[in-house]
């Protein structure tokens, strides 16, 4: 099994002629994406140094290892950048990183399944878990075979044991069907 890697940004393109990446950071702050060592492709066949350049309209301008021509630097365009999950800092105890809560089951407060979480999703009003009925699943899980988006609330979530490999999801009346 391979070094466990976190999407931590994309590249939305070139900026400029001389291999500038435009760097979409999902990092908080956005410049911290520079400080989590190379940066991987997802299949883990190529890595980059990045060296930040400067804000630009729609994330940051960077510079990347290797990119040297604005021809490479587009295409790059629409590739997630991951680093190194031992590279990240640790997080308090209630915030969790999605790639964390991906595969995790689900299950309502009796410990009947429900699912596994199969996205992280954020449209802008908050974090909603796709949770998907297991295949072969006897109980059925998420409603009539369908995932079910679930609002990542503490009212609604209220256990996530990522040791034990399950979320409680204490669903609203009928979301679940």
């Amino acid at each position: 099994m391979g070094t466990a890697r976190i999407c931590v940004g994309a590249i939305a393109g070139a900026f400029g002629v001389h291999g500038e990446v435009r760097l979409k950071s999902f990092c908080v702050p956005p410049e911290a994406i520079a400080g989590y060592g190379p940066l991987w492709l997802q299949d883990g066949s190529r890595s980059f140094e990045v060296v930040l350049t400067r804000r630009v309209a729609g994330g940051l301008g960077a510079r990347l290892s290797g990119v040297a021509s604005k021809e490479a630097a587009d295409g790059l365009r629409g590739v997630r950048l991951h680093a190194d999950r031992d590279a990240l800092p640790d997080l308090p105890e209630d915030e969790f990183y999605h790639a964390d809560l991906i595969g995790l089951q689900a299950q309502d407060p009796g410990g009947r399944p429900l699912g596994r979480i199969r996205a992280v999703l954020n449209h802008g009003a908050g974090d909603l878990l796709e949770v998907a009925p297991e295949t072969g699943s006897a109980t059925g899980g998420a409603a009539g075979g369908q995932a079910v988006l679930v609002p990542f609330t503490r009212a609604i979530v209220p256990t996530v044991d990522l040791a034990a490999g399950r979320v409680v999801v204490d669903p609203p009346e009928g979301l679940f069907g």
